[in-house]
């Protein structure tokens, strides 16, 4: 019951996450805008939660630098992969973000001494020779807006990663409370450049920044910690492949987006290197978009 029970959250919540692209691109609001209300809507979703349920505990000075610091890699994480969806595709730059976890296993090198398994180091080569055919073998001429664009999606990536490492370090205190003083820190931060002009947007724009919020945000966060306490790593890093192949499709089916075969080559690549080395912990606390 209870595998069944992550079963089906997991899945709900990997699946909303692949529709998160359509609702940046249908809000026509700049990235820092868009984000701003992600922070905003969710961050009120996430501590209302948590003062409903319970569970705040007062953090430490350490505690607290490293709250900022995942604040900022993760406000950094959207702003990067909300502008690569217009440059590139929402297919291609959630695919190219899906090399999160080769980037955390060279931070983790770097910073913490965790030396990769050897037998990951050929995939983390397919992953990247897939990332290279993916932006067409060329970053710049014609292709350069798509090259900025897959550029920008592996910086949100380092960015993730980053913001792991620093979620690592909070483990003693319960997931909405670290991600709901990040939002609200996103707040803060976003709100000089932002358009905070709510009334002189079209209602369309503010049905989709309302959506991001709950749904893609409190909601989605909900469905995923739930999903996290029933469920062994290697199923969830299996579902989590729900996310980018929904991505796929709704940009196929909504934008009508052309791949050529190289490019669909590349991004099969990437998804079977990250399918072939996601085992182990899980440490995401919050969605990846």
């Amino acid at each position: 019951m209870e595998a069944t029970g992550g079963r089906w959250r997991m899945a709900l919540a990997m699946g909303l996450s692949g529709t998160i692209g359509l609702f940046v691109v249908w809000s026509g609001q700049s990235p820092q805008t868009v984000v701003f209300y992600r922070c905003l809507i969710g961050g009120a979703v996430l501590l209302g939660w948590l003062a409903w349920r319970g569970g705040w505990k007062p953090m430490s000075a350490r505690a607290v630098g490293w709250t900022v610091l995942g604040a900022f890699a993760l406000l950094a994480n959207w702003l990067c992969l909300f502008s690569a969806y217009r440059l590139s595709s929402i297919s291609i730059a959630t695919v190219v973000y899906q090399m999160q976890p080769f980037i955390l296993i060279v931070l983790a090198a770097l910073f913490q001494r965790e030396l990769p398994a050897w037998h990951k180091l050929p995939w983390l080569a397919l992953a990247f020779i897939g990332v290279g055919l993916a932006a067409g073998l060329d970053l710049r001429g014609e292709h350069g807006q798509l090259g900025g664009g897959v550029l920008l999606a592996l910086a949100a990536a380092f960015w993730y990663a980053l913001f792991t490492l620093a979620t690592r370090k909070l483990g003693a205190y319960v997931p909405a409370q670290v991600a709901g003083l990040q939002l609200a820190m996103g707040v803060l931060a976003l709100a000089p450049l932002a358009n905070l002009s709510v009334m002189d947007m079209p209602a369309k724009a503010g049905w989709n920044l309302l959506t991001l919020g709950l749904v893609h945000t409190g909601l989605v966060y909900n469905l995923m910690y739930g999903a996290f306490q029933r469920l062994r790593a290697d199923a969830i890093a299996a579902l989590s492949f729900i996310y980018p192949l929904v991505a796929i499709l709704a940009d196929l089916v909504f934008f009508d987006t052309q791949l050529t075969p190289l490019q669909m080559l590349g991004m099969g690549a990437i998804l079977v290197s990250v399918l072939a080395t996601q085992r182990g912990p899980v440490h995401a606390v919050i969605p990846a978009a």
